[in-house]
C-alpha cells in the first residue's frame, strides 16, 4: 500500500532537499525514529571533544540536521498516542514479566519453580451498572452485546456514588501498598513466624498492571511470587507453596483498607471489592485448562500496560478546561460525570494532595500503570539500555564499514545542550515515515 501524495508545500520541501543531495539523509533521520508517530523536536547542539588533546572530533547542530531540529522518539506508552512506541513498551513489559516467571534477562531459570499466582483485585460497587452476567440478563432486563456502549454505565446515574468512585481510583495505589504489608503479615502468621523472622527466610515479589473496568474503576492484575530471602536466585522454603500464597492473599485482601477523606460528614474508607480471582501459574508449556501458563500471563499484563482510562470512555490527555475540552469528544456521559466530579472535588483544599484536577482524564487514578517490586526481575530501564547499546554497536559497525568510524566513547567528552522545540512531524516528514515504514527499527540521533 503506497502512502498518499504529500501536499504542495511538502513536495517543494522534498524537491529542494533532493536538488541539494540531502533527501537521503533526511529520510534516514526520519527512519531512525523507528516509526514514532509524534516525535519530540529539540534545538541545540552536541560537541564531542577528545578528552586528552581537546580536539573537536564531531559536532552536531540542529541547523545541520535535515529536519532543522533533532527528532527523538516520544516513548509514549499509550497505544492511542503512538502505536509504535507503545508496542516497544508492550514488548519490554512482556520480557520483564516473563523474566520473573521463566528466567532470562539476568534471571536464572530456577525461578520457574518458585510458587507464583496470577491474582485480580477489583473495586467495590458504587452502584448497579449495565453488565453481562455469566448467567441471566442484566438487571435492566436486556442481554447486552459485548460492544454495547451502555456496558459499565450506571442503571441509575443520579444515585451512583461518583464521589466514592473517583476517590477509590485516587486511593487505589495506597490500598495496594497496604495490601502488600498485610500479605507479608498473613504469610508470617500461617508459617508460625514473626514478620522479622519471615524476612530471613522468604521474600515476596510481584509485578502488576492497572486496568480500567468499563465503569471507570481501576482494578489490578498481579503476578505474585515467593522467593528465598536473596530473591529470584534463591529457592523459598518447602512450606512456602502456591496454596499457602493463595490463602494468604485472600486473607490479606479481606483485611486491607485505607482511610479516605471526611466529606460532608461522611468518613470514606476504601477496600477492595468482594470479587478476587487467584490462579496458580504453571510452566510456559503447561497445556491444561485450569491454570495459566507463564507466557499467557506475561502477554495479558503487557497488553494492558499500553492502555489507559480511554478504555472507559474518557480522554487520553489531560483536561485543561472541563467545559471546552469535552466539547466534540467521544467521552461517554458516565466518564464525563466522573471527570466533572474530579474537577469539583479537586477544588477542595483538603484534597489538594490527590491532585484530582491534574488527573481528571484518568478519573482520579494517578499511579503508574505497570509496577513491580525491586527483586521481581529486570527493570524497564535495563531493557532500554540493552537496546540502546545494541543499536549503538550496529551504528558503529555501519560507520566503520562506510569508512567513517565513530569516536571511541571511552576517550571522548560529550558536551551537549538541547531544548524542547515542539512535537510532531511536518507533512513531508509524515510522508517519508509512511513511505519507509517497513525500514528496520533503530534509535534516534545521538543526544
Amino acid at each position: 500500500m503506497h502512502p498518499e501524495a504529500p501536499d504542495a508545500g511538502a513536495i517543494r520541501r522534498l524537491a529542494a532537499l533532493a536538488q541539494q543531495g540531502d533527501l537521503g539523509t533526511y529520510a534516514r533521520q526520519i527512519q531512525r525514529l523507528g516509526g514514532c508517530e509524534n516525535p519530540v523536536r529539540m534545538e541545540g547542539h552536541r560537541i564531542d571533544v577528545h578528552a586528552t588533546t581537546g580536539e573537536i572530533v564531531r559536532e552536531i547542530t540542529d541547523h545541520n540536521l535535515p529536519a532543522g531540529q533533532l527528532l527523538i522518539r516520544c516513548n509514549n506508552r499509550r497505544a492511542t498516542r503512538c502505536a509504535t512506541c507503545a508496542e516497544t513498551y508492550r514488548k519490554d513489559t512482556f520480557h520483564l514479566v516473563t523474566a520473573g516467571l521463566s528466567g532470562g534477562k539476568g534471571i536464572g531459570p530456577a525461578v520457574a519453580g518458585h510458587p507464583r499466582v496470577f491474582a485480580t483485585f477489583t473495586a467495590p460497587s458504587f452502584g448497579p451498572v449495565h453488565n453481562r452476567p455469566t448467567a441471566g440478563r442484566c438487571r435492566c432486563g436486556r442481554t447486552h452485546p459485548d460492544d454495547d456502549p451502555a456496558l459499565g454505565a450506571p442503571l441509575y446515574p443520579d444515585r451512583y456514588d461518583y464521589d466514592s468512585a473517583v476517590l477509590w481510583n485516587a486511593h487505589a495505589g495506597a490500598l495496594w501498598a497496604r495490601f502488600a504489608t498485610y500479605l507479608r503479615q498473613q504469610l508470617a502468621a500461617r508459617a508460625g513466624l514473626t514478620r522479622t523472622a519471615l524476612r530471613d527466610c522468604l521474600k515476596v515479589s510481584y509485578a502488576k498492571v492497572a486496568e480500567y473496568q468499563r465503569r471507570g474503576a481501576v482494578h489490578f492484575h498481579a503476578v505474585i511470587r515467593l522467593d528465598g530471602p536473596d530473591g529470584p536466585e534463591d529457592a523459598p522454603p518447602a512450606w512456602a507453596t502456591a496454596e499457602l500464597l493463595s490463602d494468604s492473599i485472600r486473607a490479606a485482601t479481606r483485611l486491607t483498607e485505607t482511610p479516605g477523606p471526611l466529606l460532608d460528614g461522611r468518613a470514606h474508607v476504601f477496600r477492595f471489592g468482594a470479587q478476587i480471582d487467584i490462579r496458580p501459574i504453571r510452566s510456559a508449556d503447561f497445556t491444561g485448562t485450569a491454570d495459566l501458563t507463564s507466557r499467557a500471563v506475561a502477554a495479558y499484563i503487557a497488553k494492558y500496560a499500553t492502555k489507559g482510562a480511554e478504555t472507559a470512555g474518557t480522554l487520553d490527555r489531560r483536561v485543561r478546561n472541563p467545559v471546552t475540552d469535552l466539547i466534540g469528544t467521544d467521552v461517554t456521559d458516565h466518564a464525563r460525570r466522573l471527570i466533572l466530579t474530579c474537577w469539583r472535588l479537586g477544588a477542595l483544599p483538603e484534597l489538594d494532595d490527590l491532585r484530582l484536577r491534574k488527573w481528571a482524564h484518568m478519573l482520579g487514578f494517578r499511579g503508574h500503570f505497570s509496577t513491580k517490586s525491586r527483586a521481581y526481575s529486570v527493570t524497564l530501564g535495563a531493557l532500554r539500555q540493552e537496546r540502546a547499546d545494541h543499536n549503538e554497536a550496529e551504528a558503529r559497525e555501519r560507520a566503520a564499514a562506510a569508512g567513517h568510524p565513530l569516536p571511541d566513547p571511552d576517550t571522548v567528552l560529550v558536551l551537549s545542550h538541547w531544548r524542547f522545540a515542539g512535537t510532531g512531524m511536518t507533512e513531508a516528514e509524515s510522508w517519508l515515515a509512511t513511505a519507509r515504514r517497513s525500514a528496520p527499527d533503530t534509535e534516534g540521533e545521538p543526544t
